[in-house]
């Protein structure tokens, strides 16, 4: 199956880069163990199969959350069910095609009558102040997306595993060689993942 990768035992002909979350979607865990990876109507599919367990979790690897997959159908059923939930996108005014979509803001007089005075209206000024506000605090706002998905997802699948309190200090710190080192007696696939989502922060196009 297209960008879709199956794990398992001793099975080396994949490794995580920490920081890079990229062809992947979502990611099933059987236990410890990381079992599937690939778009989210692909691991629906590959885990109508499998035996329905407790210690079955499935989790965004963009987030670190845990989702709830409904298997039921047939794959073609399942195939449709989650790539149209995949591609659905919010529809009402603004320029879709271009990615402008419109929402309500709600200021008061003497902020519309600022931005009603900028080149380009308020549209535009809106933008720039968005904009500005994103490289100002774009490095502050990486880190603590990280953090938060790295925490959603020990909570779920680590929260008895030695160390957990310790490596979550570590982690709300941005301690991350001693995060690293709190970790390292995990599970393989549970340890190499939360490593993954820790570091997901770091941009990729820098040095």
């Amino acid at each position: 199956m297209k960008d879709c990768r199956l794990f398992y035992p001793d099975n080396i002909d994949f490794r995580f880069i920490p920081g890079y979350i990229y062809h992947m979607t979502y990611t099933a865990f059987d236990g410890p163990r990381r079992i599937m990876s690939g778009p989210l109507p692909q691991v629906a599919i590959f885990l109508k199969d499998a035996p329905q367990r407790a210690d079955l979790l499935v989790f965004d690897d963009a987030t670190g959350r845990q989702v709830d997959l409904d298997t039921r159908g047939t794959p073609e059923e399942i195939s449709i069910r989650y790539s149209e939930q995949a591609s659905a996108e919010p529809r009402g005014r603004g320029r879709p095609r271009l990615g402008v979509v419109a929402r309500e803001v709600t200021l008061l007089p003497r902020h519309w009558d600022w931005l009603g005075s900028q080149p380009g209206g308020a549209s535009v000024a809106l933008r720039k102040l968005v904009d500005q506000a994103r490289r100002t605090s774009g490095d502050r706002d990486r880190v603590r997306t990280a953090q938060e998905a790295t925490y959603r997802f020990i909570s779920a699948i680590a929260g008895n595993l030695p160390g957990f309190e310790e490596a979550t200090r570590a982690l709300f710190a941005y301690d991350r060689r001693p995060f690293g080192d709190l970790i390292a007696g995990w599970p393989e696939d549970i340890r190499d993942y939360a490593i993954k989502l820790a570091f997901a922060d770091q941009d990729p196009s820098a040095g």
